[in-house]
């Protein structure tokens, strides 16, 4: 969990008396549905707590793209989840268990308006989209902490950007939301799927923690039958993560800064060559095995100021950034940076205003398979069917205002470009108006 969620939820737990009485519908309950008559803070307080989430997305192109015929996509996440605090349950000191199912629907204004479809975006204007309109078991694990909790062990069935690589989510692009590996590792799934896991973390100080995992890594959990899935069968290796997560507070103002790298034990296809170190598409042989995938990131988020020695508003700035190998992924390495501020203005002190720009770079041997594709195919007009169009580098950027209407639910109307999308340099830059809605009940 990162610090700034750390710090809400601290937030949430300190106003828990109040939030006791809070009926349907209130500004400041956290809850869409109230305090169900006080029974929803009884049960908290016995160990308790139910998640009911939505996230809402709307997509609309408003100039450009790879087609300019002007509409709208919706796409939305419903989230259904118990916790359970089995010191409070059974008296299991420092243990915890938590259940969660998640359902997708809709469509996405990206991959066919914006982006060729022969290759669509690189990112994704509305990033909730994505794993089928179906039910999935999402999170079921347990819990524990040892030695006055500097050790912490998470068992069960759960997604890597979890604990590793996370980010928050205050965009509608999914370059500036959650976990960026998943994006362009290839074999590293985010939410909502799942599979079968282990992490281990261990607190080396009050600001630095260490952590290790160990996920299974398994194509057939993304396929749309097997949302709740349990067993191991299609299992091809396992992702191995390593992290090391600075949390300071620099001038009193919180900050989370992380490095880490993953490897894969599965064989992985070369995008290039065969066996021979010759193109395959010329050769016409199977693309050479390599043994494992392997990255690296980084990630920093810092609060840089503060309002009239309020904390909770104020400029946060942050940068990301990964690198993959570049014989066996499509996207060698993305960026971004962005910034976002808490608190504009006195009449709305809990809205957010915030921008980010960043940068996704196809593999040079990944273009080149496509360039020889076409070659031997004798294609070279960009308009035949046919044609594989040949992807470089694109470029997303996000300009949005977060309304905090109520504790519960935040409207956040934005404004999204994209250049090259796909990184096509013949599909023109596009606009992207979005609306992304976020609930709790």
């Amino acid at each position: 969990m990162s610090i700034f969620k750390q710090r809400v939820l601290l937030a949430a737990l300190a106003c828990a008396p109040t939030v006791h009485a809070a009926e349907p519908f209130a500004s400041d309950s956290p809850w869409a549905l109230g305090d169900w008559n006080g029974a929803r803070s009884d049960l908290a307080q016995q160990g308790v707590n139910f998640e009911f989430a939505y996230v809402g997305e709307i997509g609309a192109n408003l100039g450009g793209g790879y087609n300019n015929d002007r509409t709208a996509r919706y796409s939305d996440q419903y989230s259904l989840g118990a916790h359970f605090d089995l010191e409070k349950l059974l008296g299991w000191h420092d243990a915890r268990f938590q259940l969660t199912v998640a359902n997708r629907n809709g469509d996405n204004i990206s991959n066919d308006r914006v982006g060729d479809p022969r290759t669509g975006t690189l990112s994704s204007s509305q990033e909730v989209w994505g794993r089928g309109s179906h039910w999935r078991m999402t999170q079921l694990y347990y819990q524990q902490a040892f030695f006055d909790r500097h050790l912490d062990i998470k068992a069960g069935r759960f997604g890597e950007g979890e604990d590793f690589n996370s980010f928050d989510c205050n965009f509608q692009n999914l370059t500036f939301c959650g976990s960026q590996v998943g994006n362009w590792g290839g074999i590293w799934y985010n939410w909502p799927i799942t599979q079968w896991a282990l992490r281990v973390k261990y607190q080396l100080s009050a600001e630095l923690f260490a952590q290790i995992g160990a996920y299974e890594q398994n194509p057939s959990n993304t396929q749309n039958d097997n949302g709740f899935k349990l067993s191991g069968s299609g299992t091809e290796g396992a992702v191995l993560p390593v992290e090391l997560v600075w949390q300071p507070r620099i001038d009193g103002l919180p900050g989370e800064y992380r490095a880490g790298y993953y490897y894969s034990t599965s064989n992985a296809k070369d995008v290039l060559k065969d066996s021979r170190g010759q193109p395959a598409v010329i050769s016409g042989a199977a693309y050479r095995s390599a043994s494992s995938k392997h990255g690296v990131w980084l990630g920093a988020m810092q609060q840089v100021t503060q309002h009239a020695g309020d904390a909770s508003r104020g400029l946060t700035v942050f940068a990301m950034g990964t690198a993959h190998d570049r014989k066996t992924s499509k996207v060698d390495h993305y960026l971004s940076v962005g910034a976002i501020y808490k608190g504009p203005f006195d009449a709305r002190p809990k809205d957010d205003v915030g921008l980010a720009l960043s940068e996704v770079h196809v593999n040079a041997a990944y273009r080149k398979n496509a360039a020889l594709t076409n070659q031997v195919n004798g294609i070279d007009d960009y308009d035949n069917p046919d044609y594989l169009p040949v992807q470089e580098t694109e470029y997303n950027a996000e300009l949005n205002y977060g309304i905090h209407l109520a504790d519960w639910l935040t409207v956040r109307p934005n404004l999204q470009f994209v250049r090259h999308p796909g990184g096509v340099k013949q599909v023109d830059d596009a606009w992207v108006g979005g609306l992304k809605v976020q609930a709790s009940f």
